[in-house]
């Protein structure tokens, strides 16, 4: 049972992209078979899930080779969880594009672009969450360079699907900038197998604790830095993100914002808590910088944009920072921390961007100058909005809050204050720029640009409620966060656990047999 359920997040996906290709003429069935997908996915990740907290961390070698010489797929603490959260994602995007995916453009191009999108979307969706699935379930780092690349291609597609040039610019510059993070990782994963003769991160481990020439390990580790850090859009390397998530459809922007860099993420965390942590004053520090940088520059360019959406795609940077801001630190508070927020962020940043397609659909703009009054033409939508804003903010009592705190207080526990006091400054500058979105889109007088209500389809109107539903759903998830933090806390504790001492991690997958 254990090993279906290993493989069965990264397998159905699969065959749920099959059987919606293969329904690419009929978009109701299309839509059925995408949906009923999501569903049983979210269910098989919540047995995965159930099944690594009851027994522990769970392992299968493929085609029963034995570690290190076999396809190795592991699940711990951490991994189940953003399979979990991906699942959850991926239902609520489901629902949402039965509505936000039909073009709403002008009507010669209408037919075109709804049947190119049809084709296209539901079955390469599936086929990005399979990539992003293997890539945190996979025990091989060759095997999670082959799982960047699945979702590599597909994220192009779908980024460049409707052929407007704003989006081929922005895929060009996503997929150039991705192809130098994928040369980095086979370079770093060259010189790692030619001084270990292994590529098994368990086995890695334990080798690569073992070498003499440690100088020539942390500067392999660099190399994964880069390809990671290019990956989840840290500081410097972060440029092609703001250049190209806004461009997309709303639901393929809401789905690359919450998880494609949050991979970028796992992978960081994953090989600097257990492959390099031989010189961690080294390494660590530079990771601590990097976050510093990241935090600060991202709200910083978020402070100078009108548009909705590119607001909320160079904010994905700054929360980045506070991500591996927690990595820096290196301790168990800090680990919990890091997990707490990434299932916040996921939650946050994707429902933001849901609610922003929403503002399109009743103010006709995500230019925020240009619309207004959205809450009295809808104060359901501006509370949607402003509890996932104040979430992102960090304020209480909301996740933002909790997920700041655990961090922060493993900074002030570590002496790190300068940086504490950066991620502090960093949530005010965040706080000016959602309510920026809140004067302008909600507060201010309706430009003209909205008509009179009776004539503004609400959010449960037929064309609306299917994105309405997932917003709520979301929303509800982020206020339990906050006022419910223990039992995510727990679990989040459990993962650092076991990331701050992978002897588990490393006996399980290289003792031949699973708990």
């Amino acid at each position: 049972m254990s090993k279906v359920l290993l493989v069965a997040p990264i397998l159905f996906p699969l065959l749920t992209g099959l059987l919606a290709l293969a329904a690419w003429k009929y978009r109701r069935l299309q839509e059925i078979i995408a949906l009923s997908g999501a569903f049983i996915f979210l269910l098989l990740a919540g047995l995965l899930f159930r099944q690594v907290m009851h027994h522990g961390i769970i392992h299968m070698q493929a085609g029963d080779w034995d570690a290190p010489f076999g396809i190795t797929v592991v699940a711990d603490t951490f991994s189940a969880v953003m399979v979990l959260i991906t699942a959850l994602m991926a239902v609520g995007i489901a629902v949402y594009s039965l509505s936000s995916m039909k073009y709403d453009g002008p009507a010669r191009t209408d037919a075109m672009l709804s049947q190119r999108r049809q084709f296209a979307f539901y079955p390469l969706i599936n086929i990005m969450y399979m990539g992003v699935c293997g890539a945190f379930l996979t025990g091989d780092l060759f095997n999670m360079y082959v799982w960047f690349e699945v979702m590599l291609m597909s994220s192009f597609i779908l980024l460049s699907m409707d052929g407007k040039k704003k989006q081929l610019e922005g895929a060009f510059k996503y997929v150039t900038i991705n192809l130098v993070s994928s040369a980095f990782f086979l370079i770093g994963i060259g010189l790692l197998y030619g001084i270990t003769g292994t590529l098994n991160m368990a086995d890695l481990a334990v080798k690569v604790s073992a070498i003499e020439n440690q100088a020539l390990v942390t500067l392999i580790a660099m190399f994964f830095l880069v390809c990671f850090g290019i990956k989840a859009a840290v500081f410097p390397l972060f440029f092609w993100l703001p250049a190209s998530y806004h461009t997309p459809p709303i639901s393929i922007a809401a789905i690359f914002a919450a998880m494609l860099t949050k991979v970028g993420v796992y992978s960081l965390v994953r090989i600097f808590s257990l492959i390099f942590i031989q010189d961690i004053g080294y390494t660590h520090t530079i990771i601590l910088w990097i976050a510093a940088f990241t935090m600060f520059i991202g709200v910083i360019g978020a402070a100078s944009h009108y548009d909705m959406r590119r607001i909320l795609s160079v904010h994905i940077v700054s929360q980045i920072g506070y991500l591996i801001l927690g990595l820096a630190f290196f301790t168990p508070l800090a680990l919990a921390g890091v997990l707490y927020y990434m299932v916040h962020i996921i939650m946050v940043k994707g429902n933001l961007f849901l609610v922003a397609g929403l503002v399109k659909r009743i103010g006709g703009t995500y230019q925020i100058k240009k619309t207004g009054g959205l809450l009295n033409h809808n104060a359901l939508l501006a509370v949607l909005f402003l509890i996932s804003a104040l979430a992102l903010a960090g304020i209480p009592p909301l996740s933002g809050f909790w997920a700041k705190f655990i961090v922060l207080k493993a900074g002030v526990m570590e002496g790190q204050y300068l940086f504490v006091v950066v991620a502090l400054v960093v949530s005010l500058l965040t706080l000016y720029s959602m309510m920026k979105i809140w004067n302008e889109a909600f507060w201010k007088k309706d430009p003209g640009i909205i008509h009179d209500d009776k004539k503004t389809p609400g959010l449960f109107s037929r064309q609306n409620r299917y994105m309405t539903l997932p917003v709520l759903g979301m929303t509800v998830i982020i206020l339990i966060m906050g006022l419910f933090p223990e039992p995510f806390f727990q679990v989040a504790q459990t993962a650092a656990e076991e990331l701050m001492d992978p002897s588990y991690y490393i006996n399980t997958v290289l003792g031949g047999t699973t708990p």
